[in-house]
């Protein structure tokens, strides 16, 4: 990886004036040692080549480490920060341009995968209210969105993880009535992430669980 490319893009497309720093792409130290993290507790860093479609895929570390590890990798991410379409390029991660919308299905990428991921999700978030805090998908827009996602994308036995950010107030992403909500679906939570299968009926399982 060439962190002076990285430094070399970020000159290139400066941070926005409202960017939190925790975005601060470029330290790929960093960057790395979070995506592995992710690849660890998913099994990837020990599992036999598997196709993976990761939603919001960002500036590509996850993909890139995971074709490191011999997986072949696509993102789905909108085209909105030119930094990101700099690192993708440079890692070689391959990527369809779409934005994410309450009761749309996702875009037809003809074919399906052995996992789908999405990492600290944001395209949940409708509007800020006044109060500054999310309007955010009904239970509705949730069923719908993980209904798409396994009749259309994922393999018999595929997984679909979802990473959440903690909420402005610094608590969990999952209220009681979230939390119910997903386990309701098949999903299996640990910290800030919900793990679902293919099979809404299976409960799919984290590294350490």
């Amino acid at each position: 990886m060439d962190r002076a490319e990285l430094a070399r893009l970020r000159e290139q497309y400066p941070y926005r004036s409202n960017a939190r720093r925790i975005n601060a792409y470029e330290n790929a130290a960093y960057w790395i040692g979070v995506n592995v993290k992710r690849l660890q507790d998913l099994w990837l860093d020990r599992s036999p080549p598997i196709q993976i479609l990761d939603l919001g895929s960002g500036p590509g570390y996850f993909l890139y480490l995971c074709w490191l590890f011999g997986h072949e990798g696509l993102g789905i991410d909108p085209d909105d920060e030119p930094f990101f379409r700099g690192t993708t390029k440079l890692f070689d991660v391959r990527r369809v341009i779409a934005r994410i919308h309450p009761q749309t299905p996702l875009p037809d990428l003809g074919r399906k995968f052995d996992l789908v991921t999405a990492h600290r999700v944001c395209f949940h978030r409708i509007a800020r209210a006044e109060n500054g805090e999310w309007l955010e998908w009904s239970q509705a827009d949730w069923e719908f969105f993980i209904d798409d996602v396994r009749t259309r994308f994922l393999k018999p036995d595929g997984r679909l993880l979802l990473e959440f950010n903690r909420r402005q107030d610094g608590s969990s992403f999952f209220t009681a009535e979230l939390r119910d909500f997903f386990q309701s679906q098949g999903a299996r939570i640990l910290r800030w992430k919900a793990l679902l299968a293919a099979d809404p009926n299976q409960r799919p399982r984290f590294k350490m669980v």
